[in-house]
């Protein structure tokens, strides 16, 4: 098979498995629901343009003040009437799909993300957070919990974990850039300098948290209680543009697995490839750790084991990690959020992404790619 069928055929297949996924998900919890129901009420919510009216809407113009326009408004009619209990229509929509939608858009940057590391570094130990972007996130986090007034334009959590975790990428790539070239190995020296002293940094903060302390360490576990629609689109205008542009890199990936001299002899602008798969994964991981806190081993793990199935090609690669690590952390979540008491989902990945890996380290070959 070529790579585009083949491509087509991994990731339908793993689409399919997180269709599965989500739908089962948002059946359980304290009040079950089927799965057919789910789609019921995931089918009742499409809707399309029916048509457009205009409403007069009370606006604030300089030099005019308070006047009132025609605004446009488009009117939706649904394409779906199924017989559902509004209850059911409630808990579904508005209590876990919007957690579980987060968790699969998180997940899906989280591997995207350990992809391009893995192979930006050629070491299947990569992961997105290598560069310190989720130590920079912390910093940020922790900084508007623990010293809200330190913050400066009033930046709130997520938006100071987002910035914190770019000015952090971009520091580390300045300190390991010399002459307009960035070694991987000085690279990965300077972001594990840079993570070492940010821990530093958040174990202080941490000393002087006082009655934050519980909130931050449960930010810090990373979770995704308390999900909403706003968090959903904030993530939804950052990771699919970026997923496409790194799926455009995807044979750029595939030759600097050769080495940065045989990728110049074919062709490779390799800095300027370097530095768009630095920032776009970078960005990509902000996001998602922005809104979700420090969540390990997605990026890690399933990048890999997913390696192991479908082969190195990048091109193949990248959307079936991406579809994984989304099913992954779903699956993940609703473990999480299962039992007697609800547990941050960081925990979790943890617990089952260790030992897997553990297993994958006495059993495989995980020192090349």
């Amino acid at each position: 098979m070529d790579v585009r069928t083949r491509t087509l055929a991994w990731s339908g297949g793993l689409a399919g498995l997180l269709v599965a996924v989500v739908l089962v998900s948002a059946g359980i919890g304290p009040v079950s629901i089927p799965a057919r129901t789910v789609a019921k009420v995931v089918l009742n919510a499409v809707a399309v343009p029916s048509g457009l009216a205009f409403s007069p809407t009370p606006v604030s113009l300089p030099l005019v003040g308070q006047t009132t326009v025609a605004a446009p408004h488009l009117s939706f009619a649904s394409v779906f009437q199924f017989p559902v209990e509004r209850t059911h229509t409630v808990i579904v929509r508005s209590v876990r799909l919007p957690r579980i939608v987060l968790a699969a858009f998180v997940g899906f940057a989280l591997a995207t993300a350990g992809v391009v590391m893995q192979g930006f570094f050629r070491n299947p130990m990569a992961d997105p957070s290598i560069i310190g972007v989720s130590s920079g996130a912390a910093v940020g986090a922790v900084a508007s919990i623990v010293l809200p007034f330190a913050l400066p334009f009033g930046l709130q959590l997520q938006s100071a974990a987002f910035v914190t975790a770019l000015v952090t990428a971009f520091g580390v790539y300045v300190l390991a850039s010399e002459g307009g070239h960035t070694p991987t190995a000085t690279l990965l020296l300077a972001g594990v300098a840079v993570q070492t002293f940010l821990g530093a940094v958040i174990s202080f903060m941490l000393l002087h948290s006082g009655e934050s302390l519980r909130r931050v360490v449960y930010w810090l576990m990373g979770h995704l209680g308390g999900a909403t629609w706003d968090e959903v689109r904030t993530v939804l205008l950052v990771v699919p543009p970026l997923f496409v542009l790194l799926l455009t890199y995807g044979r750029d990936l595939n030759v600097l697995l050769l080495g940065e001299d045989d990728a110049r002899s074919l062709g490779i602008e390799v800095e300027r490839t370097k530095r768009i798969l630095l920032a776009a994964s970078s960005i990509v991981t902000a996001a998602a750790v922005a809104v979700t806190g420090v969540i390990g081993f997605v990026g890690l793990i399933v990048p890999h084991g997913v390696r192991l199935v479908v082969g190195p090609d990048h091109r193949i690669l990248l959307p079936t990690s991406a579809l994984a690590g989304a099913s992954f952390l779903v699956a993940t979540d609703t473990l999480a959020r299962s039992g007697a008491a609800e547990i941050p989902v960081g925990i979790v990945t943890a617990a089952l992404g260790a030992p897997f890996f553990l297993y994958l380290l006495r059993t495989r070959e995980v020192h090349s790619l």
